[in-house]
């Protein structure tokens, strides 16, 4: 039932009406399209001079001091017109350094970032040289150089070779996580301070787990007061500025914005101006502690609401104009990877994802008028960030629905939709509360999570299910190099049923599954003895209770999520098999054996190729016979993971989704009875193979609910393409929300639309400087169009377009 207050926001607030971008809104945005990002060296110098005066302190403590020493010492400042301040770096969307994690391959790569074909970063010799300078005192410190050294050569040979990959958090913080910014809103950090002091008090210092959990608690105390006092620079900022402002009513900006920013985040916040900036300054020093990317707001249309209901005196164009200025922030913040990385995310993602709608931790619809006020700040904005998204449900509003499908009509990729139905009995089944599992959000691109209880470790690897098939179809040995990886399990030609081939599967799923997981825990041990994040882990529960940092097992629910791809070109290849050789006898192993060892060269390869894409049974057109084998395919992925449990003490617990890493995975794998060529993009995430999906899309998703996505609780990922004319009237939306209940209520959990014209993608790759503001959705992420790298620009034109 709507309360008094509630309506009348309501009346205020006409959620089928809302303002559209403001002047200001228009031109800030207007000044982010034009920068070119560059890497700034400040914060390197700054942790390095930290770490160098605290050598004899535990670990913890000297985490809490670097972010300290960085708070108080980096460039600050406050741009024109701006309301919600705060920046990561001494120029806005600029990148820092954190060497603690890894720094070799970026001394390797300082005199090529210029010069990449995706996510350029500009960078000054001058900064070269003082990166060059500070690098050497990192040299076996770094949590990269522990978690390799914890691993087996075996393990390092599936990765070298493609089999799987922990580059996320082998060279990067972990991020992936959302946590309690209702917490800070509510009870300020000066709240969660006196807590952390209170547990202090009760330790006695003589027993020995005592003591460990009073260095946690000090390092809690210590980076806590450092962000209040960073919020304090920023009040001693504005207010001398408005000293010196002529224009009267920018001077009342920046008065008031130093009032703000001396009250929060210390003290909770009153107003909607107050909440988001303390929820900014939160947002943006956990991507300054570490960086490691998805830190997402999650369900922010639920604990900013409050706030937006009090504050009796702001309009509805003002409250949306900080609304859309504080979308605007989200994409001040990026990340420099390394290479290999990049390909696997490129378009300079951080996957800050913002989730709406859903039910409440009652069962209830949760919907409500800010709910619709993220989505029009999207449509405002038309940027990438944050990564907006909305949790349907049986009682989702219609209106709340519409105005997503008209979101998504605009061509940015977003909003993600995702399915309460079948997401929570994912979340109950490994062993989070009913009301939790209500109460989850999603992290990065597809996973979900339980905000502010849970250290998820997500994207944890991208392991590559079709270079597994690779190597059953050679007994073990990659055919690419001649290297021995796995098992011998048979020749091909040996392999005399499907049976026998399915059994060889399932024998080198379960070894290389095997090795990822000991990589995974070795990265996870690394980070727990080199990288704590003291102030992260305050704002997740148990921690402080518990006196453990999340790297330590801190955290309420913990977790390890790696993802498979290449699902469909799996799927596909063995129904080929099935179908054209074990039953039909339409081809040899032989025959089959040697045309992919030559990628299908020659009239013989290119004639078997046909038949392989043409006479065989293809997931994504509803066909029982391929769907129920990439049920199984993927099952068998997602079996073996969940029998593992990481040194937090928490479960394994698999994904089906892959960023962009089907493009990098897909170039080293040879070709590939489906009929697929050597080296060419893999399928991406649970979407059926570009252009073999040729019954339309109501087919295509109800390929998709054929596979198993509860036991793939980390998250599945399906994107799909419309022509704009698909969706450019009211039946268009009809038909959109209709396509996306098929799935839903068929068992899907996750699909995403990109509504764009091939001519158009096609043009922004001849001009791009005609498209700098052209955003599009790559996998669980959307980003500029121009900024990618080719070979993921041509993945995504590739993509079926699908019309109604």
């Amino acid at each position: 039932m709507t309360s008094m207050a509630e309506q009348e926001l309501l009346n205020k607030i006409d959620v089928l009406q809302l303002p559209g971008p403001t002047a200001r809104v228009e031109a800030i945005r207007e000044r982010f399209i034009a920068i070119t990002p560059e890497i700034c060296v400040e914060r390197a110098q700054l942790i390095t001079a930290s770490y160098k005066e605290t050598e004899d302190q535990p670990i913890l403590i000297r985490r809490a001091r670097a972010l300290e020493k960085i708070l108080d010492n980096m460039v600050i400042f406050i741009q024109p017109d701006e309301i919600i301040v705060g920046n990561q770096c001494t120029k806005p969307r600029s990148a820092p350094v954190f060497p603690e994690f890894s720094c070799k391959w970026l001394a390797d790569e300082l005199d090529r970032l210029e010069k990449r074909t995706g996510d350029v970063f500009l960078i000054s010799e001058e900064k070269k040289a003082i990166l060059r300078d500070l690098f050497p005192y990192w040299d076996g410190k770094t949590t990269n150089e522990l978690a390799t050294a914890l691993m087996t050569k075996e393990a390092k040979d599936a990765q070298a070779h493609g089999v799987f990959t922990v580059g996320n958090y082998y060279f990067n913080g972990v991020g992936h996580i959302g946590v309690d910014y209702a917490l800070v809103l509510d009870k300020g950090l000066a709240g969660i301070i006196a807590v952390a002091e209170a547990e202090m008090a009760k330790l006695e210092l003589a027993n020995p787990a005592h003591m460990a959990k009073h260095v946690f608690l000090s390092s809690v105390v210590i980076a806590n007061k450092a962000v209040i006092r960073f919020a304090e620079r920023f009040a001693a900022l504005a207010e001398g500025m408005a000293s010196q402002e002529t224009d009267e009513a920018r001077r009342a900006e920046l008065l008031e914005i130093s009032r703000v920013c001396a009250k929060v985040p210390a003290a909770p916040a009153e107003t909607f101006a107050e909440a988001l900036q303390s929820f900014w300054f939160v947002q943006l020093v956990l991507q300054i502690e570490s960086n490691g990317h998805s830190i997402s707001p999650m369900r922010f249309d639920q604990y900013l609401f409050p706030y937006l209901l009090a504050d009796k005196d702001l309009t509805a164009e003002k409250a949306q104009e900080l609304l859309d200025l504080l979308f605007i922030k989200f994409n001040e913040i990026n990340k420099v990877r390394d290479e290999g990385s990049t390909k696997a995310f490129g378009g300079y993602p951080m996957f800050q994802n913002l989730i709406v709608g859903g039910v409440d931790r009652e069962g209830e619809d949760a919907t409500n008028p800010l709910s619709y006020m993220c989505l029009q700040a999207t449509a405002n904005t038309k940027l990438y960030q944050p990564s907006i998204s909305i949790r349907v449900h049986s009682d989702t509003p219609r209106a709340l629905y519409e105005k997503a499908a008209e979101v998504t009509r605009l061509g940015l990729g977003m909003p993600a939709y995702y399915n309460d139905r079948f997401i929570i009995p994912a979340l109950l089944s490994r062993g989070l509360t009913r009301e939790d599992a209500r109460d989850y959000g999603i992290i990065g691109c597809v996973e979900p999570q339980v905000g502010g209880k849970t250290e998820g470790w997500h994207d944890a690897a991208f392991f590559n299910i079709a270079k597994v098939l690779e190597l059953t179809l050679n007994d073990g040995v990659d055919p690419l190099t001649g290297d021995r990886l796995g098992p011998a399990t048979g020749e091909l030609t040996s392999l005399a049923t499907y049976d026998a081939l399915m059994a060889a599967y399932r024998t080198q799923m379960a070894y290389f599954v095997t090795l990822l997981v000991l990589s995974d825990n070795a990265v996870d041990v690394a980070h727990g003895q080199r990288a704590p994040l003291p102030f992260l882990s305050s704002l997740v529960a148990d921690c402080i209770a518990k006196g453990k940092s999340l790297q330590q097992g801190g955290a309420h629910y913990n977790f390890t999520g790696p993802q498979g791809v290449g699902v469909a070109n799996v799927a596909d290849s063995l129904a080929a098999l099935k179908k054209l050789v074990y039953e039909d006898q339409a081809v040899s192993l032989a025959a089959i054996k040697d045309a992919l060892a030559d990628d299908f060269a020659g009239v013989a390869g290119e004639s078997l190729r046909q038949m392989l894409q043409n006479r065989a049974p293809k997931y994504g057109n509803d066909e029982p016979y391929a769907d129920e084998i990439a049920h199984e395919a993927a099952l068998t992925y997602c079996r073996e993971v969940e029998k593992y449990t990481n040194p937090r003490g928490g479960k394994f617990q698999p994904g089906l989704y892959p960023v962009s890493a089907n493009v990098p995975l897909g170039a080293v794998v040879g070709a590939t009875p489906d009929g697929r060529k050597a080296g060419t993009p893999l399928a991406d995430g649970v979407s059926p193979v570009s252009g073999m999906d040729h019954s339309g899309p109501t087919a295509s998703v109800k390929s998709v609910t054929k596979l198993d996505h509860v036991i793939a609780s980390n998250g599945t990922l399906l994107n799909m393409k419309f022509h704009p004319n698909a969706v450019k009237d009211e039946r268009g939306i009809a038909n959109l929300i209709a396509v996306t209940e098929t799935l839903f209520n068929g068992g899907g959990t996750h699909i995403q639309y990109n509504v764009i014209g091939k001519e158009t993608l096609r043009d922004a790759q001849d001009n791009p400087d005609n498209y700098r503001g052209l955003v599009v959705r790559v996998a669980g992420y959307s980003a500029f169009f121009t900024s990618l790298d080719r070979a993921i620009q041509e993945d995504i034109i590739s993509r079926t377009e699908q019309m109604f």
